[in-house]
């Protein structure tokens, strides 16, 4: 197919199913009860927990049968803790009792805690009593502001909470157009919303994603990504039990432990966030683990230079998968197939997933422009939110009357239907009337041997309205050579887009899903009022 404009017509070759979150894991135990479906990767062997899918199921089904004993179905319950086992079947016992599942970062602090619970509505919560902070300190601190939170359960508990349910009765009837989960987003521009992610949407992805990456009953999946996000929950859990896979729960990222992992359980599939795969080839373990059983690794969650892709093909001997999409897509709308070209696997995000319409439109004037032009991404399909919860003129603003979903990023499609990320809207810097795309910078800039990550973003300045600052972190052992970065830059790129400012960074403001928070940047940079270099 050969495109003439920025518009790839949604691939109808795959179904859209009509699956919720707990009908998927039934139709698990029903195919496959005796094959691996969950290992809890904890740093110490001995505590490293097995389910099979009949006994996964088993476990649901009681935990759904108690929460049903605190809540009615509709009702939403928050989830706060890290990457343990209970959490995932939580997550399975919600969708059979038709509850909403409202996922909470572990990092937040009270007043945040505070704003998503109250925000959503949660009539429950279920937390550990600390992970890294006293989280159930920050809860009580809070709870007095919070008149709709009625029930707090600790998963120090959960035996004795699952253990204590009625006799067991029907569960309810739960519709693929139910709420399944309240996702907030990851606030790489400011502070999230909740976006209401119906079980179709979140299962279908998660489905074509495993499909698309190769991943079936005879795979290993190593989990490292956080499982209030949707790499974790969906794609992780959700994808890995479509496919009869076994899935890895990874309960802190850890570099050294994932390289353990991927080694004692011989993995075969690998997903994280680029600063995760940054710091496991930089480990020293890295040369001394049999990594030889992956067959392709996976990330996305935040630009993925060519240059990263490139190492790891090398140093694993496997293909690379990019991955793009938004929370509010459950998650996924590109991806690139292991078995693309190397320069496409490497360049760009692929091409949309079966059932997702995806065009790109001008910016300011919304018409759709032709291949190679960069404009804005909009998707359309089944993945699409239900809207953010309680937000309906935030929802009208970035779903059209069309049901057009507008991801407020810059990208571009060739004439295969591949598409190449630019960086956010928001993000463009205007430099005397010249766009300025961040992730061009970028990648030019990755390409050098002295740099281990780095961030472009644009500055106020009173002569051309904005101007180039680059944020680098070196690599290990080298630093900041301004001039010699800056004739790298002047070799490969326009005048115009060369930095004007350099800052070196020991680390940057992350997500909790990985992406580089560039409002901090700049707001890191205005507060130290830097003069240009």
């Amino acid at each position: 197919m050969t495109l003439t404009e920025s518009y790839w017509p949604a691939d109808r070759t795959l179904p859209v199913l009509e699956t919720t979150v707990g009908g998927v894991l039934r139709d698990a135990a029903a195919e496959a009860p005796d094959r691996t479906a969950l290992v809890a990767g904890a740093p110490a062997v001995a505590d490293r927990r097995r389910w099979t899918y009949a006994q996964l199921l088993a476990e649901a089904e009681r935990a759904a049968q108690a929460l049903l004993g605190r809540f009615e179905p509709g009702e939403h319950v928050a989830v706060w803790a890290h990457n343990i086992p209970e959490w995932v079947i939580l997550e399975f016992a919600a969708g059979l009792a038709g509850l909403t599942l409202v996922t909470v970062n572990p990092a937040y602090r009270p007043s945040e805690l505070a704003y998503v619970l109250e925000q959503s509505g949660a009539a429950g919560i279920v937390l550990e009593p600390a992970f890294r902070t006293p989280m159930l300190e920050s809860l009580e601190e809070v709870r007095p502001k919070l008149p709709a939170l009625r029930e707090v359960i600790l998963f120090t508990e959960w035996h004795a909470f699952v253990a204590g349910a009625a006799a067991s009765g029907p569960l309810p009837d739960v519709g693929p157009d139910d709420i399944a989960q309240i996702q907030y987003t990851s606030g790489t521009t400011g502070f999230p919303k909740g976006a209401r992610l119906h079980h179709r949407g979140i299962t279908n992805n998660a489905r074509l994603y495993g499909a698309r990456a190769g991943i079936g009953p005879d795979d290993v999946y190593v989990n490292p990504m956080p499982l209030f996000h949707t790499a974790g929950c969906g794609l992780g859990v959700l994808g890995a039990t479509q496919a009869r896979a076994a899935n890895v729960l990874v309960e802190v990222f850890d570099p050294a432990l994932v390289l353990e992992l991927l080694e004692s359980e011989r993995s075969t599939a690998l997903c994280g966030v680029p600063t995760m795969l940054l710091a496991m080839i930089e480990h020293p373990d890295f040369d001394h683990r049999d990594l030889s059983s992956i067959r392709v690794a996976i990330s996305g969650g935040s630009p993925v230079p060519a240059e990263l892709v490139r190492r790891v093909e090398e140093r694993l001997g496997s293909p690379f998968s990019i991955v793009f999409g938004t929370t509010e897509c459950s998650p996924l709308i590109t991806q690139v197939r292991p078995e693309d070209d190397p320069e496409d696997r490497a360049t760009t995000l692929g091409t949309p997933l079966p059932q997702t319409e995806v065009r790109i439109v001008h910016p300011v004037e919304g018409h759709v422009v032709p291949p190679g032009v960069v404009g804005e991404l909009c998707a359309r399909g089944y993945l699409v939110m239900d809207g953010y919860h309680e937000a309906a003129e935030a929802s009208a603003q970035a779903i059209d009357a069309e049901g057009w979903y507008h991801t407020g990023d810059l990208a571009s499609m060739d004439q295969r239907g591949f598409l190449r990320i630019e960086g956010r809207v928001k993000d463009m810097i205007i430099r005397g009337g010249e766009n300025i795309y961040p992730r061009e910078i970028e990648d030019v800039l990755f390409g050098h041997p002295s740099v281990a990550e780095v961030a472009v973003v644009g500055i106020p300045d009173d002569r051309w309205g904005e101007v180039v600052a680059a944020f680098v972190r070196p690599a290990t052992g080298a630093t900041v050579d301004e001039p010699e970065l800056r004739a790298w830059c002047r070799d490969r790129l326009a005048a115009y887009k060369t930095p004007q400012h350099w800052v070196e960074v020991a680390e940057f403001p992350l997500t909790a899903s990985g992406k580089i928070q560039k409002f901090k940047l700049r707001d890191t940079f205005a507060a130290a009022g830097r003069s240009p270099s």
